[in-house]
């Protein structure tokens, strides 16, 4: 991969000041770089996306509920945590954001440094020139199945702990309650149907990432608004697109005692296609688009802090190697 020579932004030419750094022409990391520095970005990164916005996952997940109690029935997004802060506490809406940030930094270290491996390695193969949308889609699924492999069994706890009257006190005492009454295969029950969502999710999300990037930011220079921008929407596609999916990965998580006694289940439901099932009969069509409201709101500044910040320390990063 080539780092350009540094020159004046498009602003700059013109007379008008640019940001500062805004405008410097990198392509990706000098070559022989350590994967370290893309998994040290990647990490920083992964945090920031997951909590920050934590609190409107939080009621993405409640939001999701197939049978919600009574007074976990939310008109919106504001509402909803308006309510769970003055019925339930200030900081219910962060509930298991512990948990998530665990994972969250090793997963997205393995998840930005196997991307940009890949995508390079992918648009070789096929000796592609330039950027190709297909080593996009291909290398953001490979580096999917790494990240879920790490991030699932922290999803798990996290909602479990995010749903009404949780019964769990803390992360630790989720985590023995359900290793000792469902086994630990139960941190991964929802693996498959993570991948299955998370694989179009993140093909959409990097190619419309990308493809964003070539209309607003063709010189692939440092340009923070572009990485912000191309980032949004890249995540509210991607989010909207993949939110049935997502509703059921919320049931297997869950296992929602009231939604699953209702349709005579006992036990524990596990695989996609049972979930998928689960969902139309106890909502129909309108029951794969549960939250999608929430998880668009949430997934956009979510996915544009994760591109922003990533992009940055790549740009630092390849400024004090240059």
């Amino acid at each position: 991969m080539e780092l350009r020579s540094p020159g004046l932004s498009m602003e700059a030419r013109e007379g008008v000041p640019a940001l500062p750094g805004e405008g410097d022409e990198y392509e990706s990391l000098p070559e022989g770089v350590s994967p370290l520095t893309h998994m040290t970005a990647g990490a920083v990164a992964g945090v920031l996306e997951h909590t920050v916005m934590y609190p409107v996952d939080s009621v993405k997940t409640r939001m999701q509920s197939l049978q919600p109690d009574p007074n976990a029935q939310y008109r919106g997004v504001m509402e909803a945590l308006r309510r769970m802060i003055r019925s339930e506490g200030l900081l219910t809406p962060l509930r298991g954001i512990n948990v998530t940030m665990l994972g969250a930094g090793p997963a997205h270290a393995l998840y930005f440094a196997c991307y940009e491996k890949m995508k390079t390695t992918i648009g070789g193969m096929i000796n592609h020139v330039g950027n190709s949308h297909v080593a996009n889609g291909v290398a953001g699924s490979l580096a999917t199945v790494l990240h879920d492999a790490v991030m699932n069994p922290a999803e798990v706890v996290k909602q479990r702990m995010q749903m009404y009257n949780s019964p769990y006190r803390s992360m630790l005492h989720c985590i023995r309650t359900v290793s000792r009454t469902e086994g630990v295969g139960a941190f991964y029950r929802s693996y498959s149907t993570q991948l299955f969502m998370n694989i179009p999710f993140q093909a959409i999300h990097f190619i419309m990432y990308e493809f964003t990037q070539e209309q607003l930011n063709p010189q692939r220079q440092y340009h923070p608004g572009s990485h912000i921008v191309s980032g949004a929407i890249a995540g509210a596609v991607a989010a909207a697109a993949t939110t049935p999916l997502d509703v059921c990965k919320t049931l297997l998580n869950t296992q929602e005692n009231m939604a699953l006694s209702s349709v005579n289940i006992s036990g524990h439901l596990s695989g996609m296609a049972n979930a998928i099932r689960t969902v139309y009969q106890l909502g129909g069509m309108a029951g794969y688009f549960k939250g999608v409201q929430a998880r668009v709101i949430y997934q956009m500044p979510s996915t544009a802090i994760a591109w922003s910040v990533y992009e940055f320390f790549k740009y630092f990063l390849s400024k004090n190697n240059h």
